[in-house]
């Protein structure tokens, strides 16, 4: 497998959790596990792959980590679908416009909107999100199960 190293930027501590999981689910030792806010040139060099995590603030805007904040990505963020079903995890979809001209590969990067509950997000393009949405505030209980999709079909990438 690739060195893969977790980037998360995380406020509440959700969508650290959530980067440990997949990492777990990844087999990337939790030591490749970091916050955004200590990611430096020299920590991305270290890695082959990065999987990039957010949550969706305000009116769909960034977690405040990455604002200070390629190669290889695969995308995933929290969100909330019923509080925000039209700004739903448009955090991955900053991260992708920021990072689609960049010259990265994406992995995991066509995540099916099937059962998922939501009026807009910027993180779908071209019918699919650009990346793995979370919703831990209302939609927990399948959070386990497309993390295990997302992680299979990123694995069989790496």
């Amino acid at each position: 497998m690739k060195k893969t190293g977790v980037f998360y930027g995380s406020s509440t501590g959700t969508c650290e959790e959530l980067a440990n999981q997949i990492a777990e689910k990844l087999g990337v030792s939790s030591t490749d596990v970091h916050s955004v806010d200590k990611m430096t040139a020299d920590k991305i060099k270290e890695y082959e792959v990065l999987v990039l995590g957010t949550s969706t603030w305000g009116d769909g805007e960034l977690q405040d980590d990455w604002y200070d904040g390629v190669k290889v990505v695969a995308l995933f963020g929290c969100g909330d679908s019923e509080s925000y079903c039209d700004t739903f995890c448009d955090g991955i979809g900053v991260l992708y416009e920021d990072l689609k001209d960049s010259g990265c590969t994406f992995l995991g990067n066509k995540v099916s909107t099937d059962g998922y509950s939501f009026s807009s997000s910027i993180a779908v393009v071209d019918g699919a999100f650009v990346g793995l949405p979370l919703d831990e505030v209302n939609e927990s209980n399948k959070t386990a199960e497309r993390i295990d999709a997302w992680t299979a079909e990123i694995k069989s990438k790496l």
